[in-house]
């Protein structure tokens, strides 16, 4: 393959993908030749040290748009688009973001920002080395393969480490947008996780969307045997007034519970 066929075919690649793709093993000065030429030409930009984009004839390099979403999925040989950003990219993010996560299991890299958007690294959560692969989907997204967590397992992580983003209301208007869940691959993953204030977050949520999600009695009763044997809170940080949920010994804010943020005719 010939660099011109291999930028056709790559919207965002890696130095090892060109190398590999162009069979250049052992002469690395024709390589660089090679990206210096195209780079003077505008035909690719650098976003970081051995990441590339592609560029169309006669866009400028300078201002033509890139996507996040494949940026992030090539920043590390094992990146996984997750959190909020897999919320974003399956369309269920209520607000909109300038800034992407990937989890990996390398080395995290401090965040660097590429025009005004950054991305960050965040390391797989402990209780899926075992099994990191479960519940990550690859999809062909504008060309290149990009791995992202289901909905399923994006619905368990942003409920276990909500601080991610930091606002319930934010939190529940996105999951809110989830028309469907597989509770039991949602079962399994926050079993690999382990963490009872979790099972109590996931359970309540889906307690109060039954209607919305079609959960009968039989899937909440999945996750009794897993629920806090005392209270716990929902969210300790949070200094507002507090409603205990007997049936899952969680704590919730009464905001959260009365969907505050709600105006009087949004339900109508």
């Amino acid at each position: 393959m010939d660099m011109e066929t291999f930028l056709a075919q790559n919207q965002v690649f890696t130095i090892e993908e060109a190398r590999n793709a162009l069979e250049i093993e052992h002469n690395r000065s024709t390589l660089d030749n090679l990206l210096a030429y195209h780079l003077r030409k505008g035909h690719i930009i650098r976003i970081r040290k051995g990441l590339y984009y592609t560029i169309p004839r006669g866009a400028d390099p300078k201002t033509h748009p890139v996507d996040p979403y494949l940026i992030a999925g090539k920043i590390a040989p094992d990146s996984i688009l997750a959190y909020y950003t897999s919320l974003g990219f399956h369309g269920k993010l209520h607000s909109m973001r300038n800034d992407f996560v990937y989890i990996t299991q390398r080395k995290v890299k401090p965040p660097f920002v590429f025009r005004d958007t950054i991305f960050k690294g965040i390391s797989i959560p402990k209780g899926t080395l075992v099994n990191p692969d479960f519940g990550v989907e690859t999809e062909d997204y504008q060309g290149c393969k990009i791995r992202i967590t289901t909905l399923e397992r994006t619905f368990v992580d942003v409920l276990d480490r909500p601080s991610l983003i930091n606002n319930w209301e934010e939190i529940w208007r996105s999951l809110e947008s989830i028309e469907y869940l597989n509770v039991q691959q949602v079962l399994v993953y926050a079993q690999m996780l382990n963490n009872v204030t979790t099972y109590a977050r996931i359970a309540f949520f889906l307690d109060q969307h039954r209607e919305m999600l079609g959960l009968g009695e039989k899937e909440l009763l999945s996750f009794d045997a897993f629920k806090p044997k005392s209270p716990h809170y929902l969210d300790r940080h949070n200094k507002e007034p507090n409603h205990l949920i007997a049936r899952w010994n969680l704590i919730v804010p009464k905001s959260l519970l009365e969907k505050t943020w709600e105006e009087p005719h949004e339900n109508f």
